[in-house]
């Protein structure tokens, strides 16, 4: 198979990451209401959507608002636009996201952490969305860079380049099957889970930012890292409890 790959269809080149964007919303909403099924959600239904809004409209504007921010000087033209407003970034929409459920449990009156049902789901739709980053290769900014590492791969452009979404999918697995365990294991508050995700994946995107061509720092970091920084220090309560 070819990198990036572009299946045709009646004639038409399909936009295989934008399906498997589409996908992984639907399979990861799929999976969250089986889960919710499954367990005892103390936080009622309405609560429950409103959370939801939340979170969808806070990770619209954080995803938008990062992927700008990524390389936020750019000369004026119609087409540097378009590109702007379908720029994006889980990263951002992770954070984004959860600022939106705060401020909507906020507003709702909701004072039960709400994050634990959302973990898994989440986990599943960006390993399937990183799936079309990785077959859309130098197609989309997540490929890293030139690299004589055993692990380089040609990605469409004839470099060998650190393959920075295959890496994430293998990390995201792992991720998977070590919060499993964590959770049969041992006995967590509520809103621990969701908590540990969000830690161990921004320090895991704060590291392979290193690996990735980035145009636009700030002290010597991308715009991703210092996010993730971001992260970490709203965590900081739960990152101390370590030490305890």
């Amino acid at each position: 198979m070819q990198i990036p790959f572009e299946p045709q269809l009646f004639g038409y080149t399909i936009n295989i990451h934008l399906v498997l964007e589409y996908l992984a919303f639907f399979v990861a909403y799929r999976y969250y209401v089986i889960l919710r099924r499954k367990s005892a959600d103390a936080i009622s239904s309405n609560n429950r959507l409103s959370i939801i809004l939340g979170a969808a409209l806070g990770a619209l504007i954080g995803s938008r608002l990062v992927g700008f921010l990524e390389n936020p000087v750019f000369e004026f033209s119609q087409q540097n636009i378009i590109q702007l407003l379908n720029t994006k970034t889980i990263m951002g929409g992770l954070f984004g996201g959860l600022l939106g459920v705060e401020l909507a449990k906020k507003y709702i009156g909701e004072n039960q952490s709400s994050g634990d049902l959302f973990t898994f789901p989440i986990i599943l739709g960006v390993f399937i969305g990183r799936i079309g980053c990785f077959l859309s290769g130098v197609n989309e900014f997540t490929y890293g860079k030139q690299t004589s590492f055993f692990m380089g791969m040609d990605l469409g452009d004839g470099v060998l380049r650190h393959p920075t979404s295959l890496y994430e999918l293998m990390f995201l697995m792992l991720l998977f099957l070590g919060l499993k365990q964590l959770k049969k294991r041992v006995t967590l508050e509520n809103g621990d889970l969701f908590k540990w995700f969000m830690i161990l994946y921004f320090t895991f995107r704060f590291c392979i930012e290193f690996l990735k061509p980035n145009v636009f720092y700030v002290f010597g970091l991308s715009t991703i890292q210092i996010l993730c920084i971001i992260c970490l220090l709203y965590y900081r309560k739960t990152l101390l409890q370590i030490k305890t």
